[in-house]
């Protein structure tokens, strides 16, 4: 994980910029469940009557209210309200926050003006007296011969005037008004809440409003809302997807061209740690498992905590004492993600491997058809294939089943909490201490935690095959090539370099190896001039071409070029001076003229043409129906072994290099073309030096300088016949490839 979120922080500013989306998206879809319920509770149970603070009032009501405040409250009650005409009372704009301590205030002034409406009395301590004959004294009221309360029709305005003229006082109100709230003790504020908005829709029909249209404005307004809302929250989830999507893009993008630029600057030493197969997976499926991980990081991980959070938040604000479901939820969530990825997790480790060896497999049975078919082992190796192929599948299916048991059973534990959140709920409802809107909402935010719990589990399903192949790709991100530039090069030493050669008592062992592969290895190669190394099989002659090239660096000695150590050279300086060409021809997908003119666009027609010439390449060229512009396949699949060796050849003659290093590149050709190659080479490449590795002595006959390999170790120098009077080892190569004329003819054979 560490590593993948180390990719993302690469594009810090759009992952910044998604964050603060995924904030206003969370921000809107936790609003919604709200806006819910109040169209339940208030548009719907309540006639759209969201505040007790209402919008107008008449007169003898607001100053009834007044008597059952405290004087600070009563003060803050004028000043939110302003009277019209000596009439009624209008509400000023206020903030939410000043509607919410209205609402407050509100409350047991509209239900004690209810009851006393209602029951013609103000509560059972105003049952007995008549007028009280002195301010303060117990309010009673007075009864009749019958024994009947002679204030059954009092109403707001007569309270008003009982307390202007003395009857009554305010403490008394409050006596009372305490006295109520302890009468509905624990549901107290459930109760004041219903009969106070009953006492608002009362003065709202009795002032002549129409509460169905004052209903449908708000229902409208709520909905219009909701509406606004869910489009922000739809443009916000739009441009975090489309961010998301370039976000991961681009590291998909860095990630290959990192992975491509590091292998290309290995040497062979690092090429052996990994094979051609599994580098390919690590820049292909490994990179598209972490952009596919990234995505799903920036739009869902990333939102989870968010929205759960603020779930839990919101949760809270419901007063709907049921939190203990969202811990129960929670808590089932975490231990079935537990077992899943304790199951799964190390079988994911398991499955890149294998997805490695499948590639491997494929790869050698593609390549190596012929071969296949020729000693026709078809059968046996799609019996490998298939054996590759199963042991993956068996680890898919493993996975693939745990997986989706998840699902199941996350919706069993959903559906399970919906069914204890609704019960619990209803008895709440029942007992009058919740509403059916706020039971909504309460549903709605549990089930959007236990769904933001789900979608990390989903994601947990990729992270580890992410984690696996982060890893993979870091393995080789961290490897450090051994060749490397020195860091102060002699690369503008020499205005014109001409291309000598000199090894130095040079020695190399490959990594890992107990024995040198080359050892105490002198010889110089001389601009105009051709040597030649030949040698039994594995006995270093490519290991030496190798050395020049610096895919390898020596052991001990030094290679120069012009007198200065190759190691002081840049590799691009130094591999600028020389045409390599390999054993293998090697030609890339295009035309003829690209692969001829693959140094660089520098190359003239003239020295394409020319070059073809030198490698007896031009009467084939000119025989295909686009001549130089006929396409050349995939490594060179559509010519033939000799067609490739020549188009090699030309390719590294074009580029007009100092030192040609030719790696037994004469072997598909016949003995004519290879003659005239090596002819039109002495006579139109005569400045340059020439370093020829040779199987076939008849390749080699007119070198300059033989040098003669065993074991490591040169066993012979000189030239042809030199050797043929004081080389063994180059006797008995000359033997097994001339004939007797050929050898009498060519300086005879040593005793």
């Amino acid at each position: 994980m560490r590593n993948i979120f180390k990719y993302l922080w690469e594009s810090k500013g759009m992952v910044m910029g998604i964050i603060l989306l995924l904030i206003v998206q969370a921000f809107c879809d936790l609003s919604l469940p709200q806006y819910t319920s109040d169209i339940v509770d208030i548009g719907i149970q309540q006639e759209g009557i969201a505040h007790l603070a209402m919008e107008e009032m008449r007169a003898e009501t607001f100053e009834t209210i007044c008597l059952f405040l405290q004087p600070e409250q009563e003060q803050q009650l004028r000043d939110s309200y302003q009277q019209k005409e000596g009439e009624s009372y209008h509400l000023k704009k206020l903030e939410q926050e000043e509607l919410e301590q209205l609402d407050a205030m509100l409350g047991m002034p509209f239900l004690m003006i209810s009851g006393m409406e209602q029951m013609g009395q103000m509560g059972a301590g105003m049952s007995d007296a008549a007028a009280p004959k002195e301010a303060g004294q117990p309010l009673n009221a007075p009864k009749d011969r019958a024994g009947q309360s002679d204030t059954a029709g009092l109403d707001a305005a007569a309270l008003v005037q009982l307390e202007a003229a003395g009857m009554v006082t305010r403490e008394q109100l409050w006596e009372l008004e305490a006295q109520a709230m302890e009468r509905m003790g624990e549901q107290s504020e459930s109760i004041i809440r219903q009969q106070a908005i009953l006492a608002v829709k009362a003065e709202y029909e009795a002032m002549g409003w129409d509460l169905g249209q004052y209903q449908m404005r708000y229902l409208l307004r709520t909905g219009g809302k909701m509406l606004g809302i869910t489009l922000v929250m739809m443009a916000a989830a739009i441009c975090v997807g489309f961010l998301a999507s370039i976000v991961s893009a681009k590291v998909g993008c860095n990630l290959r061209s990192r992975i491509f630029g590091k292998v290309v600057s290995f040497s062979h030493g690092e090429m052996d740690q990994f094979s051609t197969a599994s580098l390919i997976t690590r820049s292909t499926n490994d990179v598209q498992q972490i952009q596919m991980v990234c995505v799903m990081l920036l739009r869902m991980v990333l939102y989870a905590p968010i929205i759960g959070i603020g779930g839990v938040v919101k949760v809270m604000s419901t007063k709907t004492g049921m939190g203990w479901v969202i811990a129960l939820a929670v808590g089932l969530v975490l231990v079935l993600v537990a077992i899943l990825m304790g199951v799964a997790m190390p079988k994911f480790r398991v499955m890149q491997t294998l997805v490695d060896r499948l590639n491997l497999v494929s790869r050698e049975i593609l390549t190596g058809i012929p071969v296949i078919r020729a000693f026709s082992r078809e059968s046996h190796e799609e019996a490998r294939f298939a054996e590759a192929n199963r042991n993956l599948m068996a680890t898919q299916l493993f996975t693939g089943r745990a997986m989706n048991f998840m699902m199941p059973a996350m919706m069993l534990i959903m559906n399970g909490i919906t069914v204890l959140i609704v019960f619990s709920g209803a008895k709440g409802i029942d007992q009058g201490n919740l509403q059916v809107g706020d039971m909504m909402a309460f549903l709605t935010y549990t089930m959007q935690i236990v769904m933001a719990f789900l979608m990390i589990t989903m994601i947990s399903i990729m992270l580890p095959r992410a984690g696996v192949a982060a890893r993979r790709i870091e393995e080789v991100l961290a490897v450090e090539p051994a060749i490397h530039d020195a860091s102060v090069t002699r690369d503008e030493e020499k205005e014109q370099f001409e291309g000598m050669l000199s090894f130095e008592r040079v020695s190399f062992q490959y990594p890992g190896a107990d024995e040198n592969a080359v050892e105490q290895i002198d010889f110089t190669v001389e601009p105009g001039k051709t040597t030649a190394i030949i040698g039994s099989t594995g006995c270093g002659k490519s290991t030496l071409l190798h050395l020049i090239l610096r895919f390898y660096d020596v052991t001990e000695g030094r290679i120069t070029m012009d007198g200065i150590d190759i190691r002081q050279l840049s590799q691009k300086k130094l591999r600028s001076l020389i045409g390599f060409v390999p054993q293998k021809g090697v030609l890339f997908s295009g035309d003829i003229a690209s692969n001829i003119k693959f140094d660089g666009a520098h190359i003239t027609d003239e020295q394409m043409q020319k070059a073809a010439d030198i490698a007896q390449a031009t009467k084939f060229i000119e025989e295909k129906e686009g001549g130089f512009a006929s396409a050349i396949a995939q490594g060179g699949a559509n010519v033939s072994g000799g067609q490739k060796q020549r188009l090699s050849i030309a390719r590294a003659i074009a580029k007009q290099p100092k030192l040609f290093l030719f790696d037994d590149s004469f072997s598909a050709l016949d003995y004519k073309t290879d003659a005239a190659l090596r002819s039109a080479l002495k006579e139109q490449i005569s400045d340059a030096a020439v370093l020829i590795v040779a199987q076939r002595i008849s390749t080699i006959l007119h070198a300059d300088q033989i040098l003669v390999l065993e074991d490591g170790h040169i066993v012979g120098k000189g030239t042809h016949e030199s050797l043929m009077a004081s080389c063994a080892t180059y006797q008995e190569i000359a033997r097994s490839q001339l004939s007797e004329a050929e050898l009498g003819g060519k300086g005879g054979v040593v005793a």
